[in-house]
């Protein structure tokens, strides 16, 4: 027997919203209460590397945790006006810019899942961004104060440490951002 032909009840059970906000909404089904993006788009990380080698991080405060987080650049797709139908690739262009000042050339598709399966929907694309141009500050948009690091991708998994150390919250899926940097992404 695969793991796949034993679905629990509960996937058969009516959708419940229990709350619904502007950007997430709050659902249940049979016993399990999970959260659910308003975008049905998900999340976008971009892997971004300069042309000097330097792995791109972004610091921002969290409010949801009340601290300082160290990330990869990312952010919802489709999530302004007039970008609802967007792709995970066009949105990662437009946040690696706008968080990062730097523009890529191209941008890959890496790999999608989910961001924690047990509590959200939400989805999130990995997305490399190549040929990478210093274009802009950086920083975010008015809504957000982002500080942008650029740490040498040999000395990238010492540097999260390091940050984790100091007590900034790292995203674990840093490390997984920075294996398919190394690794990339198999043929077809």
């Amino acid at each position: 027997m695969h793991s796949t032909d034993r679905i629990p009840d509960d996937a058969q059970a009516p959708v419940e919203t229990l709350y619904e906000g502007r950007w997430l909404s709050l659902r249940k089904r049979g016993r399990w209460e999970y959260a659910e993006r308003n975008n049905p788009a998900g999340a976008v990380i971009i892997l971004a590397v300069t042309p000097e080698d330097k792995v791109l991080f972004v610091e921002q405060y969290r409010v949801s945790i009340l601290k300082h987080t160290i990330e990869m650049p990312a952010g919802l797709i489709g999530d302004e006006a007039g970008h609802h139908d967007e792709s995970a690739l066009i949105a990662a262009q437009r946040e690696l810019e706008e968080e990062t000042g730097y523009r890529c050339a191209r941008v890959e598709f890496v790999h999608e899942g989910p961001s924690s399966s047990g509590m959200s929907t939400e989805m999130i694309a990995f997305v490399r961004a190549w040929d990478l141009q210093k274009v802009g500050p950086g920083g975010g948009d008015e809504s957000e104060n982002i500080v942008v690091h650029e740490v040498p991708r040999r000395e990238a998994g010492a540097w999260l440490f390091a940050r984790a150390a100091q007590g900034y919250s790292i995203d674990p899926k840093l490390f997984a951002g920075l294996w398919f940097i190394e690794h990339g992404r198999p043929e077809a």
